[in-house]
């Protein structure tokens, strides 16, 4: 294939990986990144590494097997035996519901500030009002343009957050003392006292595996959408740019945290809306009043474009698991998705999201690191799953895995499983 052929080829699969980036980018970055950057400087940036390469074959599998098969992973699930499904419906519904509440009520809790809204409506937190008012929105758009809306959307939210935080950073980077780099963290931060932030920073970064069979699912849906079926090597391209721009724009707001608050005296609030007015107000008292639109540009479209994206990856993911449990899915006649459940399962997440981040909204640290680090200790279980899957027999030969991929997601699947028996052992045991 010439050149030509291959960049329109390229441009017709072009959209689930920066879907996928969208998802990512949110609440591992904007808090968890910043929130590192601030509290250890540079010191963390080796663990951040190891994630984004540790993590990396298990993320990749999602298109890989979606582009191999015409199939979603969930059906390689299916063919591992229907236990497989069940241990993903279990750890879905487990994690679902304080995601999107952690996820959503952040991205409320920096609308709140921009516009400077009252703490409470009606006797009512105004970010919960928020959060219910952000998931109808989402709903909406997606009502409307389905798939289609969620492709166009995305691509222009991740464009812009990612033009507003590179120049964010650039204007950050002559306040930044390099003296904390470490690409080893020092021995007294691997203790129980920095255990759990390390563990929800490593949750998510660049963000939970559970996006690997979102992506899986965009990948067909794009198939259906744009009628071309993506080669193996399209689909891993597409995914490769948002793979790496995410990784680029967790070391961005590391860097914006480590610039702007590392040493300062100061700590996040708990509140969510503290927290939003605080990483505002920071940045601007650095960098000057002006800087107040472009900081809140960065941080809503970061977390607009992952509410948007978790609230139609946790409901298509259900619908097509409802599916699996009924029978398998034909190889490269992706279906459309169960609209019955799909929207069932998108009231019933949008519902829980209100109820927890009613209960949960005085501590948004301990809301997000709940959220994390269970993404945390059900990875090695994803990881294992789509390891297999990519393995299965229904896989083409040329599109399986060789001996070297094979043996960099068998590291991935042990450093996943080291990091969680670690963290059990020293935060339950010692």
């Amino acid at each position: 294939m010439d050149e030509a052929r291959q960049g329109k080829s390229f441009w017709k699969a072009f959209g689930p990986g920066l879907l996928w980036a969208g998802a990512a980018i949110g609440v591992s970055h904007l808090v968890q990144s910043t929130r590192a950057g601030a509290n250890y400087g540079f010191a963390l940036v080796g663990l951040v590494v190891v994630a984004l390469v540790f993590k990396y074959p298990a993320f990749s599998f999602g298109p890989r097997y979606a582009a191999a098969t015409g199939t979603s992973l969930l059906e390689g699930y299916r063919r591992r035996g229907v236990w497989a499904l069940v241990v993903y419906a279990v750890l879905t519904l487990g994690t679902m519901f304080t995601i999107q509440a952690a996820v959503t009520v952040v991205t409320a809790a920096l609308g709140v500030a921009l516009l400077g809204l009252p703490a409470q409506v009606g006797g009512v937190s105004s970010v919960v009002v928020l959060s219910a008012v952000l998931t109808a929105i989402c709903a909406t758009l997606l009502f409307v343009g389905h798939y289609r809306w969620l492709d166009r959307i995305v691509k222009v939210v991740v464009v812009v957050l990612t033009v507003s935080t590179l120049t964010a950073t650039a204007l950050v980077l002559p306040k930044v003392d390099w003296g904390s780099f470490r690409l080893v963290p020092p021995a007294d931060l691997l203790t129980s006292g920095h255990l759990l932030f390390l563990a929800a920073l490593v949750g998510w970064m660049p963000s939970a595996f559970d996006i690997s069979i979102w992506h899986s699912l965009w990948t067909l849906a794009r198939r259906r959408e744009t009628g071309y079926a993506p080669s193996v090597r399209d689909a891993l391209v597409d995914f490769k740019v948002g793979y790496f721009g995410t990784a680029l724009l967790a070391f961005c707001f590391l860097t914006l945290g480590a610039g702007v608050m590392f040493q300062s005296g100061r700590e996040f609030p708990r509140s969510a809306g503290g927290f939003a007015n605080q990483i505002i107000a920071l940045y601007t008292e650095n960098l000057g009043d002006w800087s107040r639109p472009l900081i809140g540009l960065s941080a809503l479209t970061v977390m607009f474009s992952t509410t948007l994206t978790v609230v139609d990856g946790f409901p298509r993911a259900i619908a097509t698991l409802v599916e699996r449990f009924r029978g398998p899915e034909v190889p490269d006649h992706p279906s459309a998705v169960n609209q019955r459940v799909y929207w069932a399962a998108l009231v019933a997440l949008g519902l829980g999201t209100i109820v927890i981040s009613a209960f949960l909204l005085t501590s948004l640290k301990d809301l997000v690191d709940v959220a994390t680090v269970l993404s945390f200790l059900t990875a090695p279980v994803l990881a294992v799953l789509n390891h297999r899957a990519m393995l299965g027999a229904e896989v083409p030969v040329e599109h399986r895995p060789r001996g070297g991929m094979v043996a960099y997601s068998w590291a991935g699947i042990v450093f996943s499983l080291a990091f969680a028996l670690w963290f059990a052992y020293v935060f339950f045991i010692l």
